[in-house]
């Protein structure tokens, strides 16, 4: 998972798990296409109201969080390309605040509220998904093919085979039925595999592919139907399904989680791998914990900095801005697997390969 994607998630996840037992908590979200003055105005309104009437009409805490959002809006001549978002709050006891002014895509829809909690759902499409699988269900019955993403799994079409059964004839009858037979499920197969190249490479290619079906049928799928190389490279997995359904698609989805929770560890473990070899080898350059980083990136020296999520999202923020300005990269390593609960517990969650050595 990329840093920006990491801190935009963690975000959003302390915002969604705030509440009040009033309605003191201040959402604002505005699209790029509306002004900065419309979004002033019903805060400003508010706000002038809540200056005028007494702590039964107006509480304190919802007037903090009014003065808070007003005063970050003030921050800004116009509303920022990707739409504005603001939240702030007194959920328990300490103010909190939430600014978006660089989301991955534009916000599409205006809101502005006081609530028990802080309604997010402007900003649920404007958080790309960190990756997207395809989901490809091959029966002798049909197909069904899906994708999942961060919001689960959504099915995209399926379709029947007319590929008929086996026949209990003989002789020469049966040979012919059997090639017809058999030329009908090549051009199934190729339908399928067709029908999964332009749902799955298209503009927007998924990053892997899981397979479902039985055993058999599968690799004979996979045999004989002219399957585009760039979908053979994705496929990540061939798992047990039995219907062509929306239900196959979910116990695909399923059953090839955790092959897809490995893959996307693959890039960490490789960087993790390199550094905790390097930390039992002097002639590769490597630096851990706050101190020593700290030191590698005022040398400008820090090519792969590696932070545990383990750490404070803005010791993340921090870190990860300064190794971006010296041109490295930033690997964030999970902590619910062995090594990465390793590294955050030995090193701190922080550690770094080195362009150079320093002293």
């Amino acid at each position: 998972m990329s840093l920006a994607s990491y801190e935009l998630h963690e975000r959003l996840d302390r915002l969604s798990s705030a509440s009040a037992d009033r309605d003191i908590l201040v959402s604002l979200a505005v699209p790029p296409e509306e002004t900065i003055g419309e979004a002033r105005r019903p805060v400003e309104t508010d706000y002038a109201e809540a200056s005028q009437l007494d702590e039964r009409s107006f509480p304190k805490p919802l007037t903090d969080a009014l003065e808070t959002v007003r005063s970050e809006l003030n921050e800004y001549d116009e509303i920022p390309e990707s739409g504005l978002a603001i939240y702030a709050g007194v959920p328990d006891g300490d103010l909190v605040t939430a600014v978006f002014d660089d989301l991955p895509v534009p916000i599409d829809e205006s809101i502005y509220r006081h609530a028990n909690e802080f309604d997010l759902e402007p900003l649920e499409d404007v958080t790309e998904p960190e990756s997207t699988h395809g989901l490809l269900v091959v029966e002798r019955g049909g197909a069904a093919l899906g994708v999942l993403d961060d919001e689960g799994v959504e099915p995209l079409e399926s379709f029947e085979s007319e590929v008929p059964g086996k026949s209990s004839a003989g002789g020469q009858s049966a040979e012919r039925f059997e090639r017809d037979r058999e030329r009908q499920k090549r051009e199934f197969f190729d339908e399928i595999a067709d029908r999964a190249r332009r749902t799955f490479l298209g503009d927007d290619p998924v990053d892997s592919i899981l397979l479902g079906g039985t055993t058999g049928t599968v690799e004979t799928f996979r045999d004989e139907a002219d399957l585009d190389h760039r979908l053979e490279e994705r496929i990540n997995g061939e798992f047990a399904v039995e219907y062509a359904t929306q239900q196959g698609l979910e116990l695909l989805a399923e059953k090839g989680q955790e092959t897809l929770e490995e893959r996307d560890r693959d890039d960490v473990r490789e960087t993790l791998g390199e550094f905790f070899d390097r930390v039992g080898d002097d002639d590769d350059p490597v630096a851990y914990g706050r101190e020593e980083v700290d030191d590698a990136l005022a040398f400008d020296a820090v090519e792969t900095l590696l932070l545990s999520t383990d750490l404070e999202g803005a010791d993340l923020q921090e870190l990860g801005e300064r190794t971006e300005q010296q041109g490295g990269e930033t690997v964030v390593v999970p902590d619910d697997f062995p090594d990465g609960t390793r590294f955050a517990e030995a090193f701190d969650g922080v550690g770094a390969l080195l362009r150079f050595p320093i002293d």
